[in-house]
């Protein structure tokens, strides 16, 4: 794994678009990015219309980008085309994939040339985006992440989401034989800018847990400790799955050194 603080572009500002700025994990990364001295570079909707081909092109061309980091939703095209610029351009093409290309059957741990079994929803979406940003970019960097945890407790993460159902159930069920892919934020956006020094191209997994294998009601009870929350959580036989996202288990700080 690379040293997240001897970063080979620390001599200089690196402009790097970032889509997905308005999500969850986007304003983290930027973050991340921007303490590494990056120049992050923002897309607007409202401004370009990412399906709009020729307008995308034009922008893309007046940005003058040294790097792409790919998170936001939006269509297969649009993943394609972006990636198939920074092919031309020979600049790192970055996309967030997920763990739920994988269906629970057959069981993880999930290897990065495992056949992706997600037979429909947000998983065969993801599945697609991959195989059009193959197709125009052999060099792109694929990065597939877990659950996402963030202390802010805000937006699409398992903090929220554990504080959410202890407020509408008053009670967290938690099952003994999950083993969730999940990663803090920040971890995941270090290892992002990682990936993106090295300019390697491949499917990468990113996942915290991949060592420690905690299960679900293992990670609940560590984070009500870690941020101090009064959920009642219950430990059952429940939801089974060894979801971990197994391969790259150096490139991402442990579960453990976190909870």
């Amino acid at each position: 794994m690379l040293d997240f603080n001897k970063s080979k572009f620390l001599e200089r500002n690196m402009k790097v678009l970032i889509t997905g700025l308005k999500g969850t994990l986007g304003p983290v990364v930027a973050r991340v990015f921007e303490q590494q001295r990056a120049e992050i570079l923002s897309w607007d909707r409202s401004i370009v219309d990412p399906e709009n081909t020729e307008a995308t092109a034009q922008y893309l061309e007046a940005l003058q980008t040294e790097a792409i980091v790919h998170l936001a939703m939006g269509s297969e095209r649009w993943a394609a085309q972006l990636a198939g610029y920074a092919a031309k351009q020979h600049i790192p093409f970055v996309f967030t994939s997920s763990v739920m290309v994988f269906d629970d059957e057959p069981d993880g741990p999930h290897h990065p040339a495992d056949p992706r079994t997600e037979k429909d929803g947000y998983g065969t979406y993801k599945v697609r985006c991959e195989d059009a940003i193959l197709a125009t970019n052999k060099n792109a960097i694929i990065a597939r992440i877990g659950w996402q945890i963030d202390p802010s407790g805000e937006g699409n993460n398992m903090l929220a989401h554990l504080d959410q159902w202890q407020e509408r159930e008053g009670k967290i069920e938690a099952s003994t034989r999950w083993k969730p892919a999940c990663s803090f934020m920040e971890d995941t956006a270090e290892s992002l800018w990682n990936l993106l020094q090295t300019g390697k191209g491949g499917i990468y997994h990113l996942d915290a847990n991949a060592q420690d294998a905690w299960t679900f009601d293992q990670v609940v009870l560590a984070l009500k400790k870690k941020f101090d929350r009064a959920w009642e959580v219950v430990p059952l036989a429940g939801y089974q799955h060894d979801q971990r996202l197994a391969g790259h288990e150096g490139w991402i700080r442990r579960l453990s050194e976190r909870i």
